[in-house]
C-alpha cells in the first residue's frame, strides 16, 4: 500500500511518483514478495504516466494536450488510491495501461 501512496509524492517532490516506488523496490525486494511486487507495479504505472505526461506536453500546441493532461492527471490518482486501497485488502493489483519497463 505505501508503495502505491508514495507515488503521490510526486505532487510536491518533482519525479516523486517514480522515485518513491523505486526506493521502496529497491529496499523491500528481498524482505517481502508482495510488497515487491505492488513496487514494482507502482513504478511501472507511474513511468507510464510519465511517458503519457511527455506526449500531452507535446500536444499543447495543438490544445488537445491541456484536456488529456487534466483526464490523464485524474485517472492517475484515481488508479493510485484504487491500487493502494486493493494492497490494503491483500489483493494483487494490475494498473490498467501499464507498460512493463521493470520486470
Amino acid at each position: 500500500m505505501l508503495a502505491h501512496l508514495a507515488a503521490l509524492a510526486g505532487m510536491i517532490v518533482p519525479f516523486g511518483n517514480v522515485i518513491a516506488p523505486y526506493l521502496i523496490w529497491r529496499s523491500r525486494r528481498d524482505e517481502s514478495a508482495f510488497v515487491a511486487d505492488h513496487a514494482k507495479e507502482a513504478l511501472n504505472f507511474n513511468l507510464s504516466v510519465l511517458l503519457g505526461v511527455a506526449a500531452c506536453y507535446i500536444l499543447t500546441w495543438l490544445l488537445v494536450g491541456l484536456l488529456l493532461l487534466a483526464v490523464l492527471g485524474v485517472v492517475w490518482f484515481v488508479l493510485t488510491v484504487r491500487a493502494a486501497v486493493r494492497a490494503s485488502e491483500g489483493y494483487n493489483y494490475r494498473y490498467p495501461f501499464a507498460l512493463r519497463f521493470v520486470a
